[in-house]
């Protein structure tokens, strides 16, 4: 049954306060230092007991020119000579990982992110795909996608992508309108990037997403109702329709976005009212977290059986496997560990010319990190907890565990948010858009300290 979604403004108004994304659990914040190389490779290794299907992340932090929007690990430059030593070292980095990992533990998942990933040249992505291949076992069938500017693109990349067995990407737009797009110091024109969406459609990406962006200056309403349209007139698999926080003190091209220039907080959640309607009416289904996807899609589909996942690049269907980060800033999760690699190409380089892993922090889950980390993901994920299936898995009484919780979860039931008892937690359709209010309830270290940088719920 497709999920409903109901936009409550005076909810969405009491509840829209700062917090985690939960792209995972314990959240980034939580990695510290004392997690280290070492610890990644005794971790590492302890997998191949189980010898889990494996998930690859390659970031490639490199772009031509900065949007202004930006929040992500990215290097802009237009020396396109800066790629060739980092894809030296990162594949060294695929060689000391491949190591640590059986020989045949298939790799069912691949992302290449950034940045861009087409900032590199045709050659450069022959050698590297062919490098990762060499190491680790690929399985034809895998799920391959990767992020596509389509301004950096051709339609002989996107037939090279398909021929190196890509076969999912999403298309970064943000908004088609040229005001706004001036603002924000990203020119894209709709002839380049439906180019660009034909050309994957003609030879056979399983799934292509647009990615969209609310909040930016000079939207309102009227001007992105009018991407929108355009948009759903070539009905991509996938939308993503992200919020914008604005945090100039933390990314330091937001700064050169003026303040007054944005759409106040009203007209905002006036956008996302628009967006929420538009698109179920044209037939979307609301994946959550600014997700959606059509009713045919993977994730649609795997929503609906319950068997829907969340990782550092969104959502999948892919909860089974031990993610490898690969890169600068990449973040891994390998057993019960996740880790970061260092964030800088003065840390990356030396730290793989010596031979390590460039780890510099993570954290090593207890029972109780894991307990909760599948609570939020079965709500944020599926909109539903099934009580004793997590009681009788990590043997606990639910309501004594977590009895703090539950008081709170009463109180979002007198909201109209979701419904609580003894054998589930069902988030009700008011309560989806505010799901990760509801995710904050089980999160023990936001409840300890509620002070750090995260971004409006809404």
């Amino acid at each position: 049954m497709q999920q409903t979604i109901t936009f409550d403004m005076d909810l969405i108004c009491r509840y829209n306060t700062a917090g985690p994304r939960y792209t995972s659990y314990p959240t980034a914040v939580q990695f510290h230092e004392n997690f280290g190389e070492i610890d990644y490779h005794q971790e590492a290794k302890k997998t191949n007991t189980f010898a889990s299907p494996l998930s690859l992340y390659l970031h490639i932090p490199f772009c031509d020119t900065v949007c202004f929007y930006c929040a992500c690990n990215k290097i802009a430059t237009k020396d396109r000579d800066l790629s060739s030593p980092y894809l030296a070292h990162v594949q060294k980095e695929i060689a000391l990982q491949a190591e640590l990992f059986d020989a045949g533990r298939p790799v069912e998942q691949l992302h290449w992110g950034g940045g861009t990933p087409t900032f590199l040249s045709h050659q450069q992505m022959q050698t590297l795909m062919q490098t990762i291949g060499e190491h680790f076992q690929l399985v034809k069938e895998g799920e391959y996608s990767i992020e596509i500017d389509p301004r950096e693109a051709s339609i002989e990349t996107i037939e090279l992508l398909h021929e190196l067995n890509f076969n999912r990407m999403s298309l970064g737009v943000q908004d088609f309108d040229p005001k706004v797009q001036k603002a924000v110091n990203r020119i894209q024109t709709e002839e380049q990037t439906f180019k660009i969406l034909d050309a994957a459609r003609k030879v056979g990406f399983k799934s292509v997403s647009i990615d969209l962006i609310y909040g930016l200056p000079f939207q309102s309403v009227e001007s992105f109702s009018s991407t929108l349209e355009k948009i759903v007139q070539v009905m991509p698999d996938r939308i993503s329709v992200f919020n914008y926080a604005h945090l100039p003190k933390i990314f330091k091209p937001q700064r050169r976005i003026n303040e007054v220039d944005l759409p106040s907080p009203t007209a905002k959640l006036e956008i996302l009212q628009y967006v929420i309607n538009y698109l179920t009416e044209a037939g979307y289904v609301y994946i959550g977290m600014d997700h959606f996807a059509l009713p045919e899609d993977e994730l649609a589909v795997a929503q609906r059986y319950g068997t829907l996942y969340r990782n550092f690049q969104g959502y999948s269907t892919h909860a089974g496997c031990d993610l490898i980060g690969l890169g600068t800033t990449s973040i891994g999760k390998v057993g019960d560990t996740y880790s970061q690699n260092v964030k800088t190409l003065g840390d990356y380089y030396p730290s793989i010319d010596a031979g390590k892993i460039p780890v510099f922090r993570g954290i090593i889950l207890n029972q109780d990190d894991k307990l909760r980390r599948e609570v939020i993901t079965q709500l944020i994920c599926n909109f539903q907890l099934d009580i004793p299936a997590i009681e009788k898995e990590y043997q606990i009484e639910f309501t004594h565990y977590f009895s703090e919780e539950c008081i709170e979860l009463e109180a979002l039931q007198q909201d109209g948010l979701l419904t609580y008892n003894d054998n589930n937690i069902t988030v009700l359709p008011a309560g989806r858009l505010l799901i990760r209010n509801i995710c904050m309830i089980f999160d023990a270290y936001f409840r300890q300290s509620q002070n750090q940088n995260f971004s409006k719920v809404i």
